[in-house]
């Protein structure tokens, strides 16, 4: 039988892993430090999926507004709604506190399990500066090009370095070199461009950028392509961008669209590199939201069948069903501890989960634009490492915040304690590992991760890790605590821009909207920001509708 390229490389990547945990084994001494698998989403996801969950209510109620999920759209939106006076709405959590946002916990320590920082977002990101000045984290020039930023949210250096050629430098780009500024200098011209309709070719969110056909072609090939075209052959440049995409996108430049490559560099439109980025990442906004807006946690639902709040109320629900009439919509609800289902009649639903997931539960989904054709999911590994002090760095190098190594799957890994301000090492911290599986297909990678062993998620995890500290990593390891997203972003691959499902998705106005990154193709908290205020103001306008 001849093997595709593509099975090849899955093959190859198959067996380096069990090649590297055999290696690991011996590095450990024939035993495993504690290790916690955590599928998230997983049984109940498949449960759900196959029919297995009973969808018969326990109890009835009303209420005027609920939203679904609590990632970063659907605390936008709670936060929106609560800054213009309607505090009486429901949020149910789903599977995950704070869904891509969520934080890692081991002891007094916290590091993220999902995203880990926010760039600093341009001009055009009027609710997420808006969001960041009700926080008290953007202090002054929330209209200007580079507004000021209170400093002890910023990363602290040293930022970043990377591990090339036996040894750590500071840049991410290995070598600078002809090719490399080259592309940097279209960077700079198309950071400034605008389209026909005078609108910037490349924005963020994404919805600002130009409807310009003359660009939006290229949204027709992939980012290799377009380089290959272009004549861009260096090694270290394509690594770089390759890289740049697995960070962002979860797949690299030969999977996303040519147009998502470019906006990545460009849409921002400012040179300044730094982050907003915190010890248990994104997740302290997340619970900086829910502070702000005092959004208050109830163990279970009230007895009664109509449900008022005085305050911002959030329960510890995952969604099973959702159906809208004309005169409201209809939504069983789970309790993720008790199994308590509720069937919950709202007048106003905002569903703020993945679409991949709304598209299984909703009644009629084809009514909204729901399709086969929604974005496809990439699959991630964040992994956490708890140690007993520091492994031992090389000479002349200093532990970053973002540390990557050159040539591996993996993305590198964040030190949480960066943003702590310590006049000595603490005695414990976190190294936070992120691995992009785009090595094969999505869906096979995701058969990988239902079968894949303890040793086997091991060895992927520590991959950046090991080449850097040898066997003795594993004297420093208290526990490792690995999170399998098996669809853990969308990625915006060729044609994302005009899929027929999103536009419809985008433009739906009825008692139930949608508000996530998904509706952008990619997942950033500017796009998640943008969907999660839109579908407020859908409630706070409700002329709008349809």
């Amino acid at each position: 039988m001849k093997l595709t390229r593509r099975q090849l490389l899955g093959s190859a990547a198959a067996l380096t892993a069990a090649a590297a945990a055999s290696h690991l084994g011996h590095q450990y001494l024939h035993r495993l430090p504690p290790v916690h698998i955590r599928r998230i989403g997983l049984p109940f996801g498949h449960e759900l999926r196959n029919g297995q969950v009973s969808l018969a209510p326990q109890s009835e109620h009303r209420c005027h507004t609920l939203i679904l999920g609590s990632g970063a759209a659907a605390l936008s939106a709670a936060w929106y709604l609560a800054k213009h006076g309607h505090r009486n709405f429901l949020l149910a959590e789903g599977i995950e506190r704070n869904g891509n946002n969520a934080a890692y916990v081991s002891g007094s320590l916290s590091a993220p399990s999902g995203a880990h920082y926010l760039a600093l977002p341009s001009q055009e990101s009027v609710y997420v500066r808006q969001l960041l000045s009700d926080l008290g984290i953007l202090l002054d020039g929330i209209d200007r090009p580079e507004p000021l930023y209170r400093e002890t949210d910023l990363v602290y250096a040293p930022a970043e370095r990377l591990y090339y050629q036996n040894c750590w430098q500071d840049s991410l780009l290995p070598q600078e070199d002809a090719d490399s500024r080259r592309f940097h200098a279209l960077i700079e011209t198309l950071r400034r461009a605008r389209g026909r309709d005078g609108r910037k070719i490349f924005a963020i969110p994404i919805a600002h950028s130009s409807a310009d056909e003359a660009w939006r072609r290229l949204d027709q090939t992939t980012f290799a392509a377009w380089l290959e075209k272009e004549n861009y052959r260096s090694p270290s440049l394509l690594w770089y961008l390759d890289y740049c995409c697995r960070d962002d996108y979860g797949q690299g430049i030969a999977q996303v669209s040519a147009f998502a490559g470019l906006h990545y560099f460009a849409a921002r439109g400012h040179t300044n590199e730094a982050v907003l980025t915190w010890p248990e990442g994104l997740a302290h906004l997340s619970e900086a939201i829910r502070r702000h807006i005092r959004l208050q946690n109830i163990d279970r639902l009230p007895e009664t069948a109509e449900l008022t709040f005085a305050q911002p109320t959030a329960v510890n629900a995952s969604t099973l069903q959702i159906s809208e009439t004309d005169e409201d919509v209809a939504v069983i609800l789970r309790h993720n501890q008790s199994g308590h289902t509720a069937l919950i009649r709202a007048q106003n639903v905002i569903c703020a989960m993945p679409l991949m997931i709304a598209a299984r539960i909703i009644a009629q989904p084809q009514r909204y634009g729901f399709s086969p054709d929604l974005p496809a999911y990439a699959p991630w590994l964040v992994s956490n490492f708890v140690l007993n002090g520091f492994p031992r760095e090389a000479q002349r190098s200093e532990l970053a915040w973002d540390n990557v190594v050159h040539g591996t799957q993996g993305l590198g890994y964040v030190v949480s304690i960066n943003q702590l301000i310590r006049t000595a090492k603490p005695e414990h911290t976190i190294f936070t590992a992120y691995t992009a599986l785009n090595h094969d297909s999505p869906q096979n990678t995701r058969r990988w991760l239902l079968k894949a062993g303890e040793e086997e998620l091991l060895a992927h995890a520590a991959q950046d890790l090991v080449p850097i500290y040898g066997s003795r990593f594993w004297q420093h390891v208290a526990s490792v605590d690995i999170g399998i997203r098996g669809h853990g972003m969308s990625s915006p691959t060729p044609g994302y821009l005009n899929r027929p499902s999103l536009l419809q998705l985008r433009q739906h106005h009825s008692r139930l909207t949608f508000a996530h990154s998904d509706l952008s193709s990619y997942s950033v908290m500017e796009e998640a920001v943008y969907w999660g205020v839109e579908a407020a103001e859908k409630i706070l306008r409700p002329s709008a509708r349809a």
